[in-house]
């Protein structure tokens, strides 16, 4: 899989190219049904599987804070792709320039002109453009004169319910993780690089891994039963998700206890299993009770953790922690 990016000539295209184009966001299995589809085209045709998105997400330009919490960065997301038998990401900067561009101008240029599609698969309420202008009809109005065949993409459901980044987000944030699995068809995870942090944890006996976000907001928060991949090594522990605010308040850190575990990982990349909610942030009415109730957590995340069907399936997944 290759990442491009930028308007240029690719002469892998002169031949055309099979695409789709959305957010994929947290790469869920109705996206992952969606690529083998499209990869199932891509054989028939003989012709190179392109993946398009955009980074950051177009709400994250035109709401700045407010909108909603990603489920995965554009690492993360890269990362889950690699497993999808995709050969191009094309990765589009949304900028002023994109937000104005009208939706004709974009197909040409992105679409027909650039990448030469000659098949097309998107959601049925797929918009695009300035101001959105932009749906199937225009695009299979455009097609023609570019010899594209656009087709619109059925939803996936489970047991009635359309799978979606939006519905795997309200499920991590109401702490409903078995259903976010479902959809995701694995364990929600974040990845984060290990930064020196204050060193409370440490001085209580409790020593934290505080992993480096770059998020202004998190799908989910809270204390958590988790696995933890380091390098090749997969090791458990529990996870404080949110703002500390018995401590500090101030900003989203996720903070990792790992059991029995010594080595110095400062710098190194994790990725962070979240397997079981034990409960939600709680600002303490002392240090003493924010200690009392960390203990509690680790016990009971162990016994957990005992018990956890899932836990033997995750060292099958994840990211490649040695990209750097």
């Amino acid at each position: 899989m290759k990442l491009l990016r930028g308007i240029q000539h690719f002469s892998a295209f002169d031949k055309g190219v099979v695409a789709t184009i959305g957010n994929f966001d947290g790469v869920h299995l109705g996206h992952q049904n969606l690529i083998r589809t499209l990869r199932a085209k891509a054989n028939d045709l003989k012709l190179p599987l392109v993946l398009i998105l955009f980074e950051p997400q177009p709400r994250e330009y035109f709401q700045q804070e407010k909108a909603p919490a990603r489920l995965s960065s554009l690492r993360e997301k890269l990362d889950a792709l690699r497993s999808c038998q995709i050969d191009y990401i094309y990765c589009l900067k949304f900028d002023s320039g994109l937000a104005h561009t009208s939706a004709t101008d974009f197909a040409r240029t992105y679409l027909f002109s650039t990448l030469n599609v000659k098949y097309l698969l998107i959601g049925e309420d797929f918009r695009f453009g300035k101001n959105r202008e932009g749906d199937v009809s225009l695009l299979k109005e455009l097609s023609s004169e570019y010899a594209c065949d656009v087709n619109i993409y059925s939803n996936f459901c489970i047991n009635e319910n359309r799978i979606s980044s939006t519905r795997i987000r309200t499920a991590l944030q109401h702490g409903e993780l078995s259903t976010a699995t479902k959809y995701l068809g694995r364990p929600y995870s974040i990845c984060g690089r290990v930064l020196h942090g204050d060193g409370r944890g440490r001085q209580w006996g409790i020593p934290t891994a505080n992993l480096a976000l770059h998020r202004s907001s998190l799908p989910l928060q809270g204390v958590f039963a988790v696995q933890v991949r380091i390098a090749s090594k997969m090791v458990y522990g529990v996870a404080n998700v949110g703002r500390r605010p018995t401590v500090d308040g101030s900003k989203n850190i996720l903070e990792v206890h790992l059991f029995d575990f010594e080595q110095s990982i400062y710098g190194e990349l994790l990725q962070v299993f979240f397997l079981h909610k034990l409960r939600d942030e709680v600002k303490f009415t002392s240090v003493d009770a924010l200690i009392a109730q960390i203990y509690d957590d680790i016990a009971v995340a162990k016994e957990f953790l005992k018990n956890c069907n899932e836990i033997t399936s995750i060292s099958k997944l994840g990211v490649d922690l040695s990209a750097g």
